[in-house]
């Protein structure tokens, strides 16, 4: 069982001591999409097409964010601007960010598709949080509009969460605790104590941290790993952990409770959380 990344303290004044009710997860790079290609890809292409090519590293880096601050944060990046002025001749504006995303949003509606295999283990782990009562939530840093193509092809592969909340239907995305809060809301979660968020993104567990959750990094399959699980396991074990350590040291940084290597092993560490919260602990 993966031991916890830091203790929560304990508090005497915490009176809910379990069980989990509500698990909320993150999709791209967490439920499916092994590695986290699809947006990555749609980001590389939407700036291809405006004459500036950016890197896997820089389209990667801002990730968890809504896509379209997320795109805003790439051109912040010095290098990126650098490329636009020497393109362009002119920095970029609200106007550019617009066409960008619109661009986005039209190789992602494709690429959701493209990408949309569930990871291993993703339907038995979250059928045996069902077979607890768990009730499935879920955030995304994708507008509704991609989820309105994304979901029904993930209940096609057997995945339906109870409840989806996109970065449209809050007034703040990640890092702030709005999505995972909303799940808690529409799902009745007697406590935020009672709620484990899993997501594969710094901005994703920092956001289930600021609403008062439990928070589950996901190192191998996510965006810090950033590889195919046919690149994953095309890895010995030495290059495997040449990436994955870097992956969950990130992850750590943000205060996880926990960081696991995918959703096939969520299970122990519901287990261990609820052992702490009947010892009184608290998220």
């Amino acid at each position: 069982m993966p031991s916890p990344v830091s203790p929560a303290a304990s508090s005497s004044g915490r009176t809910y001591r379990g069980p989990i009710t509500t698990a909320i997860f993150d999709w791209a790079g967490t439920v499916l999409d092994f590695g986290c290609i699809a947006p990555v890809d749609a980001f590389r292409q939407c700036f291809a097409t405006a004459g500036v090519p950016i890197s896997e590293a820089e389209a990667r880096a801002p990730m968890g964010a809504a896509k379209r601050e997320h795109i805003v944060a790439i051109l912040q990046m010095p290098g990126v601007q650098a490329r636009w002025k020497a393109h362009h001749r002119a920095a970029s504006n609200d106007s550019d960010v617009d066409a960008l995303y619109a661009e986005f949003l039209r190789v992602d509606e494709r690429n959701v598709a493209l990408y949309s295999d569930l990871i291993p283990g993703a339907l038995d782990s979250i059928a045996a949080l069902r077979a607890r009562g768990i009730r499935i939530g879920s955030t995304t840093g994708y507008p509704r509009e991609v989820m309105n193509n994304l979901m029904p092809i993930a209940r096609d592969k057997g995945y339906s969460p109870d409840h989806c909340c996109t970065v449209s239907d809050v007034l703040r995305g990640r890092p702030f605790p709005d999505m995972c809060l909303n799940n808690a809301l529409a799902l009745g979660a007697p406590d935020v104590c009672a709620c484990v968020v899993v997501d594969d993104s710094p901005t994703g567990l920092e956001a289930g941290l600021a609403a008062g959750m439990w928070a589950v990094g996901i190192a191998a399959s996510g965006n810090e790993v950033g590889l195919s699980l046919a690149d994953w396991q095309a890895l010995d074990s030495e290059a495997r952990r040449a990436r994955i350590e870097p992956a969950r040291q990130r992850l750590a940084r943000t205060g996880a409770h926990y960081v696991i290597d995918s959703i096939a092993d969520l299970l122990p560490v519901i287990d261990a959380i609820e052992m702490r919260l009947a010892a009184g602990e608290k998220a």
